[in-house]
């Protein structure tokens, strides 16, 4: 369990948090999140991925008060929601700032009047509204647009009028819900480069929800796995890149690294290769492959790299190799239990 120190430090924290909706007045009952515990330090980027129906949304709207749980207890800020008023509840919501997937902007206002609603709404004066307004405009590269309209804008530019807009009243959370989804990669990868200045440069923490692993691993510190409503896993970016511990992790890394051949890739590697193929995990170490080749020859195995991919990550390695590996049965399971009694990762792709 984290420590006192820890929890003070958690700028949002939910404890063994539930959440029942019933379909209809005497429907069945939908179980969206089950007993979900979790905690975002300030200052982080907090990756939460999940395939559709895996309870993201939920939990995001149990973030920012738009829902309440049926058990369990959520924090913002060192708050707990559940005990909070809805005059209070608005108050935290002021803190928070919201990013959308289909950006959400007001057509019949320019881009500096979308930025400047938020702003309008909590009785900011028309002199410091404009100046947060340009600020936040050029912050976001789009100051000499203010006076356009969102149908003038391209995706990523409306993405861009929605980060504005979301740190108009200088929240210290941000909560982005899918917010690159409707975005070719190009500008994916711009919205998110953007997203890591507002985390640098304001020390703005951000919850990061999304199903495409590809946008974690580019900005986030942490992440966690959802699956039918539970945590599934929960560590930092590298480890659960490099060491997933379960089904649903490891079913999101191979997606996102493209390091192992899918099983129609691997029926045709066997046609044409007819030695043994294994799958050998990277490990961050100095010389790892270097010493791969090293135990290999020390037995008499050919091994030839037939698949993988090594990617980087956190500034570490990340990613596997496959192998062809061919020589006398007794010689290559030689190898592999060495191998293994170094712990390295061997996947026999063959068994």
């Amino acid at each position: 369990m984290p420590g006192t120190e820890q929890q003070a430090a958690a700028h949002v924290r939910l404890s063994q948090v539930s959440k029942t909706f019933t379909r209809g007045r005497n429907g069945p009952r939908m179980v969206a999140l089950d007993d979900v515990s979790l905690e975002v330090a300030k200052g982080e980027v907090f990756g939460v991925i999940g395939h559709s129906g895996a309870g993201k949304s939920t939990l995001i709207r149990l973030i920012n008060g738009l829902e309440s749980p049926t058990s369990g207890q959520v924090h913002v800020g060192g708050r707990e929601l559940t005990r909070l008023s809805e005059a209070d509840l608005r108050g935290v919501r002021r803190d928070i700032g919201m990013i959308f997937q289909q950006f959400n902007l007001f057509r019949s206002r320019t881009v500096a009047g979308n930025v400047a609603y938020p702003l309008k709404v909590a009785g900011v004066g028309r002199q410091e509204r404009d100046r947060r307004v340009a600020q936040l405009l050029d912050f976001v590269g789009l100051l000499d647009r203010a006076h356009d309209h969102p149908e003038q804008l391209s995706g990523g530019q409306k993405q861009r009028v929605g980060i504005a807009r979301a740190l108009a009243t200088e929240p210290s959370l941000l909560l982005a819900d899918e917010a690159t989804s409707a975005l070719d990669p190009r500008t994916t990868g711009e919205v998110l480069a953007l997203l890591g200045r507002v985390n640098r440069e304001l020390g703005v923490t951000i919850v990061l929800i999304t199903h495409e692993l590809d946008v974690i691993r580019a900005v986030a510190d942490r992440v966690a796995v959802m699956d039918n409503g539970r945590i599934a896993e929960t560590g930092t970016l590298y480890d659960v890149f490099a060491h997933p511990r379960t089904t649903a992790a490891a079913d999101f890394v191979r997606g996102a690294l493209r390091d192992r051949p899918s099983v129609e890739t691997l029926a045709r590697l066997r046609r044409r290769h007819s030695g043994r193929i294994v799958t050998v995990a990277i490990r961050d170490r100095a010389g790892f492959q270097t010493a791969l080749a090293k135990r290999f020859l020390a037995h008499g195995v050919a091994a030839d790299i037939i698949f993988g991919g090594i990617s980087e990550l956190q500034e570490r390695p990340v990613g596997s190799l496959t192998f062809e590996l061919t020589g006398p049965a007794d010689a290559v399971d030689a190898a592999l239990a060495a191998l293994r009694g170094d712990g390295v990762d061997v996947l026999e792709e063959d068994s």
